[in-house]
């Protein structure tokens, strides 16, 4: 789980990243993953990868998947859930979202 530290950055990062504002989630997110260790760096990244793909495909119009196929590396190393996000749903939501327009994936928290 996160540091107390990080989770106010987290959870911003989140509620923006919810709003379909993913570059300003990858922005919130980058400061807490400079200092991460370990699974919580590998959380991080996969979150920053996973924002930057949704970026780059609905504000750039790029076709590939080169950031989702990075987070992918992160997130197979990392349990079904984590930092109360359902990673599996998230990467299903996410690679929708890459296909379908107007879709705007949530990070699916549990408790």
């Amino acid at each position: 789980m996160l540091r107390a530290a990080h989770q106010q950055a987290f959870d911003e990062g989140a509620g923006l990243f919810n709003r379909g504002q993913w570059w300003e989630a990858h922005e919130a997110w980058e400061g807490p993953w400079l200092e991460a260790e370990g699974q919580d760096r590998a959380f991080l990244q996969c979150l920053i990868l996973l924002a930057a793909a949704l970026h780059k495909r609905w504000h750039h119009g790029s076709l590939t998947h080169r950031n989702f196929d990075k987070a992918l590396k992160y997130l197979d190393g990392l349990p079904e859930v984590y930092g109360g996000v359902n990673l599996t749903r998230l990467r299903s939501e996410v690679w929708d979202a890459l296909h379908t327009p107007d879709t705007i994936p949530q990070l699916p928290r549990e408790r």
